[in-house]
Protein backbone atom coordinates (compact mmCIF):
# COMPACT_ATOMS: atom_id res chain seq x y z
CA UNK A 1 0.00 0.00 0.00
CA UNK A 2 1.25 3.48 -0.78
CA UNK A 3 1.24 5.77 2.24
CA UNK A 4 0.12 9.29 1.38
CA UNK A 5 2.61 12.15 1.62
CA UNK A 6 0.45 13.75 4.30
CA UNK A 7 1.33 10.93 6.70
CA UNK A 8 5.05 10.67 5.97
CA UNK A 9 6.99 13.88 5.47
CA UNK A 10 10.68 14.20 4.61
CA UNK A 11 12.78 16.76 6.44
CA UNK A 12 16.05 17.90 4.83
CA UNK A 13 17.73 14.66 3.68
CA UNK A 14 15.73 12.38 6.00
CA UNK A 15 12.72 10.37 4.86
CA UNK A 16 10.65 8.36 7.37
CA UNK A 17 11.17 4.61 6.99
CA UNK A 18 8.51 1.98 7.64
CA UNK A 19 9.38 -1.70 7.98
CA UNK A 20 7.12 -4.48 6.71
CA UNK A 21 3.49 -4.24 7.90
CA UNK A 22 4.05 -1.03 9.84
CA UNK A 23 0.85 1.05 9.71
CA UNK A 24 0.30 4.79 10.08
CA UNK A 25 -3.22 6.21 10.45
CA UNK A 26 -4.21 8.84 7.87
CA UNK A 27 -4.42 11.57 10.53
CA UNK A 28 -0.96 10.90 12.04
CA UNK A 29 2.21 12.79 11.08
CA UNK A 30 5.63 11.12 10.81
CA UNK A 31 8.38 13.58 9.93
CA UNK A 32 12.09 13.27 9.15
CA UNK A 33 14.59 10.83 10.64
CA UNK A 34 12.13 8.22 11.91
CA UNK A 35 12.23 4.44 11.57
CA UNK A 36 9.15 2.42 12.49
CA UNK A 37 9.67 -1.34 12.94
CA UNK A 38 7.74 -4.35 11.67
CA UNK A 39 4.08 -4.67 12.64
CA UNK A 40 4.14 -1.41 14.61
CA UNK A 41 1.26 1.06 14.46
CA UNK A 42 0.86 4.81 14.72
CA UNK A 43 -2.67 5.88 15.62
CA UNK A 44 -5.02 8.82 15.10
CA UNK A 45 -3.49 12.27 15.49
CA UNK A 46 -0.08 11.09 16.71
CA UNK A 47 2.88 13.30 15.80
CA UNK A 48 6.36 11.79 15.50
CA UNK A 49 8.84 14.53 14.64
CA UNK A 50 12.39 13.42 13.90
CA UNK A 51 13.62 16.77 12.64
CA UNK A 52 16.59 17.60 14.90
CA UNK A 53 17.58 14.05 15.93
CA UNK A 54 16.49 10.49 15.17
CA UNK A 55 13.54 8.47 16.44
CA UNK A 56 13.58 4.66 16.38
CA UNK A 57 10.48 2.58 17.12
CA UNK A 58 10.94 -1.18 17.34
CA UNK A 59 8.76 -4.07 16.17
CA UNK A 60 5.15 -4.62 17.31
CA UNK A 61 5.02 -1.33 19.21
CA UNK A 62 2.06 1.04 19.10
CA UNK A 63 1.83 4.80 19.53
CA UNK A 64 -1.75 5.65 20.35
CA UNK A 65 -3.99 8.62 19.59
CA UNK A 66 -2.67 12.17 20.00
CA UNK A 67 0.69 11.17 21.41
CA UNK A 68 3.67 13.41 20.64
CA UNK A 69 7.20 12.06 20.12
CA UNK A 70 10.11 14.47 19.72
CA UNK A 71 13.85 14.82 20.37
CA UNK A 72 16.51 17.33 21.47
CA UNK A 73 19.18 18.54 19.07
CA UNK A 74 22.92 18.26 19.66
CA UNK A 75 24.33 21.51 21.09
CA UNK A 76 27.44 22.92 22.78
CA UNK A 77 25.91 22.15 26.17
CA UNK A 78 24.91 18.64 25.08
CA UNK A 79 26.88 17.44 22.02
CA UNK A 80 24.94 14.16 21.82
CA UNK A 81 21.51 15.71 22.08
CA UNK A 82 18.69 13.34 23.00
CA UNK A 83 17.35 10.91 20.39
CA UNK A 84 14.21 8.87 21.10
CA UNK A 85 14.28 5.09 21.18
CA UNK A 86 11.32 2.77 21.74
CA UNK A 87 12.06 -0.97 21.79
CA UNK A 88 9.83 -3.88 20.73
CA UNK A 89 6.35 -4.67 22.09
CA UNK A 90 5.80 -1.24 23.68
CA UNK A 91 2.36 0.29 24.16
CA UNK A 92 2.27 4.09 24.38
CA UNK A 93 -1.17 5.14 25.62
CA UNK A 94 -3.35 7.97 24.36
CA UNK A 95 -2.05 11.52 24.72
CA UNK A 96 1.50 10.78 25.91
CA UNK A 97 4.55 12.98 25.39
CA UNK A 98 7.87 11.17 24.91
CA UNK A 99 10.84 13.49 24.47
CA UNK A 100 14.40 12.31 23.83
CA UNK A 101 14.08 9.26 26.10
CA UNK A 102 14.64 5.49 25.90
CA UNK A 103 11.85 2.96 26.43
CA UNK A 104 12.82 -0.71 26.88
CA UNK A 105 10.89 -3.66 25.43
CA UNK A 106 7.42 -4.65 26.64
CA UNK A 107 6.69 -1.44 28.52
CA UNK A 108 3.31 0.23 28.82
CA UNK A 109 3.27 4.02 29.06
CA UNK A 110 -0.07 4.98 30.59
CA UNK A 111 -2.37 7.56 29.03
CA UNK A 112 -1.34 11.19 29.44
CA UNK A 113 2.15 10.39 30.74
CA UNK A 114 5.23 12.48 30.03
CA UNK A 115 8.75 11.03 29.75
CA UNK A 116 11.54 13.62 29.50
CA UNK A 117 15.01 13.75 27.90
CA UNK A 118 17.49 11.02 28.75
CA UNK A 119 15.08 9.19 31.01
CA UNK A 120 15.44 5.44 30.64
CA UNK A 121 12.57 3.04 31.24
CA UNK A 122 13.99 -0.45 31.50
CA UNK A 123 12.13 -3.47 29.99
CA UNK A 124 8.78 -4.66 31.36
CA UNK A 125 7.74 -1.51 33.21
CA UNK A 126 4.18 -0.30 33.65
CA UNK A 127 4.03 3.49 33.96
CA UNK A 128 0.66 4.50 35.36
CA UNK A 129 -1.59 7.01 33.60
CA UNK A 130 -0.73 10.68 34.04
CA UNK A 131 2.79 10.06 35.31
CA UNK A 132 5.84 12.27 34.79
CA UNK A 133 9.31 10.77 34.39
CA UNK A 134 11.84 13.59 34.94
CA UNK A 135 14.93 14.13 32.84
CA UNK A 136 17.58 11.45 33.34
CA UNK A 137 15.53 9.25 35.70
CA UNK A 138 15.80 5.45 35.39
CA UNK A 139 12.77 3.22 36.03
CA UNK A 140 13.85 -0.33 36.92
CA UNK A 141 12.59 -3.39 35.07
CA UNK A 142 9.60 -5.36 36.32
CA UNK A 143 7.88 -2.63 38.36
CA UNK A 144 4.86 -0.34 38.43
CA UNK A 145 5.62 3.38 38.66
CA UNK A 146 3.07 6.11 39.19
CA UNK A 147 2.88 9.82 39.93
CA UNK A 148 4.33 13.26 39.19
CA UNK A 149 7.21 12.63 39.53
CA UNK A 150 6.92 8.89 38.95
CA UNK A 151 7.70 6.80 42.02
CA UNK A 152 8.15 3.07 42.47
CA UNK A 153 4.88 1.50 43.66
CA UNK A 154 5.56 -2.26 43.59
CA UNK A 155 6.86 -5.23 41.62
CA UNK A 156 4.64 -6.38 38.74
CA UNK A 157 2.94 -9.77 38.93
CA UNK A 158 3.48 -12.43 36.28
CA UNK A 159 -0.01 -11.76 34.91
CA UNK A 160 0.72 -8.05 34.62
CA UNK A 161 3.95 -8.71 32.73
CA UNK A 162 2.08 -11.09 30.40
CA UNK A 163 -0.46 -8.31 29.78
CA UNK A 164 2.30 -5.96 28.55
CA UNK A 165 3.00 -8.44 25.73
CA UNK A 166 -0.71 -9.08 25.15
CA UNK A 167 -1.35 -5.35 24.67
CA UNK A 168 1.29 -5.12 21.95
CA UNK A 169 -0.16 -8.17 20.18
CA UNK A 170 -3.68 -6.76 20.42
CA UNK A 171 -2.69 -3.51 18.74
CA UNK A 172 -0.73 -5.39 16.08
CA UNK A 173 -3.89 -7.37 15.20
CA UNK A 174 -6.08 -4.24 15.30
CA UNK A 175 -3.75 -2.36 12.94
CA UNK A 176 -3.87 -5.32 10.53
CA UNK A 177 -7.66 -4.90 10.31
CA UNK A 178 -7.28 -1.18 9.59
CA UNK A 179 -4.65 -1.90 6.94
CA UNK A 180 -6.95 -4.42 5.21
CA UNK A 181 -9.84 -1.94 5.27
CA UNK A 182 -7.67 0.70 3.58
CA UNK A 183 -6.73 -1.79 0.86
CA UNK A 184 -10.30 -3.01 0.26
CA UNK A 185 -12.08 -1.90 -2.91
CA UNK A 186 -14.70 0.79 -2.08
CA UNK A 187 -17.62 -1.45 -3.11
CA UNK A 188 -16.65 -3.98 -0.40
CA UNK A 189 -16.80 -1.46 2.42
CA UNK A 190 -19.93 -1.34 4.55
CA UNK A 191 -21.51 2.06 5.20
Amino acid sequence: MAISRSRLQPFLEHIPQLAENAWVHASAQVIGNVHIGRDSSIWCGAVIRGDVHHIRIGDRSNIQDNSVLHVSHPSLADPGGAPLSIANDVTVGHGCILHGCQIGHACMIGMGSIVMDKAFIEPEVLLGAGSLVPEGKVLNSGHLYLGRPAKLVRRLTGDEIAYLYYSAQHYMRLAAHYRLAEDAPPDLLID
